[in-house]
């Protein structure tokens, strides 16, 4: 399993007692950071140490993928329900600690229903920066000039092992919420549910439609969802069921290809959505001709 394997650039010595040593306190910098609850931690002894974590680095207005990691990670904390915060635990650091205060990070968890147990955090751009480049997640090349060309940057270990792995956004929330729940705890916590191969349905060939709407639209959309407005937690978008006869298929083409041009526009369909899903934007999914049809 490349779980096994850590993903970070640098190597330290060897040690010899566990297979996580080398990952501990002489390799994580034990920064001060500072949660979206005003809580001031520690990153290595306050954060990490001895625990299973996703750690993501995002940017509260971030045009691109920042949000689908937000809305996906959203989606593995209500499968794992009360773990998180208990033996699971997830951080989202923000690369631009400078906008991302305290009270922008606080009002961007509540936007997206963030339960308890999934800490946002902010502290110094330098601290910040050699975080990502001890997870091997810092791009020397494209650096600070633009955030929009941070890269994706979703990691999940365990400290306490070593065991440290790269994750995308596009995973699905069961695969995910499985590595963190399980796998990443070396299979010691029991299964919620008792499951045989005999049982197991045969795998089928989904279209290049579906596979898209798993991996880019699911994580906010629901298709056909009734009553979805009053289920647990609100979707982040509009359920998409009839969504080529609601809306104009030009508009609708364009939406696809470049949502963060038409929000900048004030485009008035776009900007009504927005005021009605707590002024989430639709983030621009990269999408190219074949996709968006």
């Amino acid at each position: 399993l490349i779980a096994t394997t850590p993903a970070f650039p640098e190597s330290p010595t060897m040690a010899t007692d566990s297979g996580g040593s080398i990952w501990g306190a002489d390799y994580f910098p034990d920064v001060q950071l500072i949660t979206h609850e005003g809580k001031k931690v520690r990153f290595f002894s306050n954060l990490i140490k001895d625990k299973v974590v996703a750690i993501n680095f995002i940017y509260t207005n971030c045009p691109d993928v920042c949000g689908l990691e937000t809305a996906r990670l959203r989606e593995v904390q209500k499968i794992l329900e009360d773990r998180v915060g208990q033996d699971v635990f997830l951080y989202s650091i923000t690369i631009d600690p400078k906008r991302d205060t305290q009270k922008v990070l606080r009002q961007y968890a509540k936007k997206f229903q963030v339960g308890p147990g999934w800490l946002f955090l902010t502290g110094k751009e330098t601290d910040i920066t050699l975080l990502r480049k001890k997870f091997g997640l810092f791009n020397e090349e494209s650096r600070k000039e633009k955030l929009t060309e941070h890269d994706l940057s979703l990691i999940i270990g365990n400290q306490g092992t070593g065991q440290w792995m790269k994750a995308s956004p596009y995973e699905s929330p069961y695969i995910l919420a499985e590595q963190l729940g399980s796998w990443l705890h070396n299979w010691k916590m029991p299964p919620k549910y008792k499951r045989d191969y005999a049982e197991a349905p045969a795998l089928r060939k989904i279209s290049k439609g579906e596979e898209l709407f798993r991996t880019r639209c699911a994580a906010c959309h629901t298709i056909g969802v009734k009553d979805a407005n009053r289920a647990d937690k609100r979707p982040l978008g509009p359920d998409l069921l009839g969504v080529t006869k609601k809306r104009d298929r030009a508009w609708l083409t364009r939406w696809l290809a470049e949502p963060d041009k038409m929000l900048a526009e004030k485009d008035p369909l776009a900007m009504a959505m927005l005021a009605e899903y707590n002024n989430l934007p639709m983030p621009n999914l990269g999408l190219n001709d074949v996709d968006i049809q």
